[in-house]
């Protein structure tokens, strides 16, 4: 305790500069690497870190030593996993962007009006039999995907968004991908499904709509071209036919927009 109490009085400015600098770039880091899929490789390995902890105060040695080298294959391999986001991060520290605000998550009455501009765009969608496929990040980033379509930053609205699907223009070829309460991009690719078991009858979009949301928790909406049916995207899953009331029910329900206060989102929901 003494030797506790010790360190503490020789705790100066120049510590707490330290701990602040310190603090400020691993938050940065990680708000860079919180809208791509990177951020669940650095979840599995915080588990990892924390069951080795574990084993080591129990003394499991098997176990302990096993988690050891997967560590270290883990730490090895994340200059690769890590290759696009560091580089980003390079280049946003050189054009003296690194330290920059994050917008804050949009409040409740935000994300009801964008629920209702996405059910009236996806109602006169299908009314029109206008092809279309909008997908919704929620946890999971999917940077890795915007940066393959055309970044807008725009306003979410109904009639933004049909005009964007109208056959024949330069974005109606692709998905429009919605962070927040903004359109992000659109004319983004994303990946098929390779699930044998899928209706032969799903085209690219449902299966674009499908391969996605197989590997994070986006919501994916399509509007087919074919029949005008309205489709929705879950977990891999895909739900047909869906009617204006049952898409804005869903939609409320999958955002939890309601258990959320502005601009706050828990810890553990990072």
């Amino acid at each position: 305790m003494a030797e506790f109490l010790s360190q503490f009085r020789n705790f100066g400015l120049r510590s707490a500069i330290d701990i602040i600098v310190v603090a400020v770039v691993f938050y940065q880091f990680y708000m860079l690497i919180k809208r791509t899929r990177a951020v669940q490789l650095v979840k599995g390995v915080m588990v990892l870190l924390a069951v080795s902890l574990l084993a080591k105060y129990f003394q499991l040695t098997s176990i302990s030593w096993l988690l050891d080298k997967l560590l270290e294959v883990f730490f090895i391999a994340i200059p690769v996993v890590f290759q696009p986001e560091l580089r980003k991060a390079l280049e946003q520290l050189g054009r003296g962007r690194f330290f920059t605000r994050h917008p804050s998550t949009p409040g409740v009455d935000t994300l009801e009006q964008v629920t209702e501009e996405l059910v009236r765009c996806t109602q006169v969608l299908s009314k029109n039999r206008i092809g279309a496929l909008i997908v919704l990040e929620r946890q999971t980033g999917v940077q890795d995907f915007v940066e393959t379509g055309i970044k807008i930053d725009g306003v979410v609205s109904s009639e933004f968004l049909v005009n964007i699907f109208i056959p024949n223009t330069p974005l109606h070829d692709g998905a429009v991908i919605i962070r927040r309460d903004r359109v992000a991009a659109a004319g983004c690719f994303l990946p098929l499904s390779v699930n044998p078991a899928i209706n032969k009858e799903l085209g690219t979009r449902h299966r674009a709509a499908l391969g996605l949301t197989e590997i994070t928790d986006s919501l994916a909406l399509v509007v087919s071209e074919e029949t005008g049916a309205i489709s929705i995207g879950i977990d891999g899953a895909l739900t047909r036919f869906t009617d204006e009331k049952s898409l804005r029910e869903l939609l409320l329900k999958e955002l939890d927009i309601k258990s959320i206060p502005s601009s706050v989102i828990p810890f553990w929901r990072w």
